[in-house]
């Protein structure tokens, strides 16, 4: 029998993205703001804030997609940890869902090729998908 807790580290390791990319936007982001002398104030909602940090929108749009698909990640782990479904497969592709979410935040947040960065949100969310058509099999067995 695997330990049911084991499913946490890959929602622990989404959160840890998360929060990388966090950093990394407002890293960015006060850094430009400085460079070009912007006051906060200028940025008070997100037109204007699209439009005075353009050149460092990409941590900042990658840090709302953190908050689309990845929300029903969370989600199933927490049911598969709950209704005790966890085994190696759900582990292995909880944690291929969460490698190439780290794959499509950092091609994002880099050299931002829409192209690779597709590939690893499609092939991500495929994972997804399978995750919940699983757990839906199993819950109704």
């Amino acid at each position: 029998m695997i330990d049911q807790k084991l499913i946490f580290f890959p929602l622990l390791a989404q959160v840890l993205l998360t929060a990388i990319v966090w950093v990394w936007m407002y890293k960015t982001r006060i850094a430009e703001m400085k460079r070009n002398k912007i006051n906060p104030q200028a940025l008070s909602n997100t037109a204007e804030a699209s439009v005075h940090l353009k050149s460092v929108a990409a941590p900042a749009d990658n840090f709302k997609n953190l908050f689309e698909i990845p929300v029903l990640f969370y989600v199933t782990v927490i049911m598969i940890y709950v209704t005790q479904l966890v085994d190696g497969l759900f582990l292995t592709l909880a944690s291929v869902f969460v490698l190439l979410r780290y794959i499509h935040s950092f091609v994002h947040i880099t050299y931002n090729n829409v192209m690779h960065r597709f590939t690893a949100y499609a092939l991500s969310t495929l994972m997804l998908w399978v995750i919940w058509i699983m757990m839906v099999i199993r819950l109704m067995l």
